[in-house]
């Protein structure tokens, strides 16, 4: 089965690459380069949820005629302490988008409660509690936010509206929204490189995080490849 990979930036993309071994083969797709590895094709679609998803849509309508079977989004991202501790790893079992809606004078509606779209998708569960075995990744929603929380309050009310929440990153509603589209499976992965809260840089571990994912694909490569929905 062929696996799309969907980062943001370009050292996410080679942190995964990493895992495969040997030199990518680079080849262009409208808008961006995929490295391919085997199965694998990885690609850095930019940053925030738009860019995500206009990356992964022009990759999919590319992957003809040998289409993908599974698409992941995949980089590095806050964990929300002390369920996601610096350098742990985070599969979702729910892609949330979690600031897209409106704000009222009783606080946020998500876009659900406006009577229009979704705020979620929901990965495969046994994809899940497999790629979880093979990598050690707990289990849990993981957040997508256009703008980084940087304060305790926007933290703490982040998980009055999502309890539960082990991470926030930037891309993975947008990636989900390409795949349900072309009908393919999406999960998420993310290696957490700083606690979401006030910003301190000098606390953020971003060469561990990036380490972290490397081994993660390193680990469930097999399980990737070669799941089958049909088996589930």
């Amino acid at each position: 089965m062929r696996v799309l990979v969907v980062t943001a930036v370009p050292v996410e993309r080679d942190a995964v690459t990493r895992a495969f071994g040997g030199a990518p083969e680079v080849l262009t797709v409208p808008g961006a380069e995929l490295h391919r590895s085997g199965a694998f094709d990885v690609l850095a679609g930019g940053a925030g949820p738009a860019a995500a998803a206009a990356a992964a849509a022009f990759a999919l309508a590319s992957s003809a005629p040998h289409p993908y079977g599974l698409v992941i989004s995949a980089g590095i991202g806050g964990g929300f302490a002390p369920t996601a501790p610096l350098g742990s790893l985070v599969v979702a079992s729910d892609i949330v988008a979690a600031d897209l809606g409106a704000e009222t004078p009783d606080g946020f509606l998500p876009v659900t409660a406006l009577g229009f779209g979704r705020d979620r998708f929901v990965p495969p569960p046994a994809l899940v509690r497999e790629v979880a075995a093979a990598t050690g990744a707990a289990p849990g929603p993981v957040l997508t936010v256009s703008t980084v929380t940087g304060t305790a309050a926007r933290t703490a009310a982040l998980l009055a509206a999502h309890p539960g929440a082990l991470a926030e990153a930037m891309e993975g509603f947008g990636v989900a929204e390409a795949a349900e589209r072309t009908g393919v499976p999406v999960l998420e992965l993310r290696a957490v490189s700083n606690t979401v809260g006030p910003r301190d840089r000098a606390a953020w571990r971003i060469g561990d995080a990036l380490a972290a994912l490397t081994e993660a694909f390193g680990k469930s490569a097999p399980v990737l490849e070669g799941w089958n929905r049909h088996d589930h």
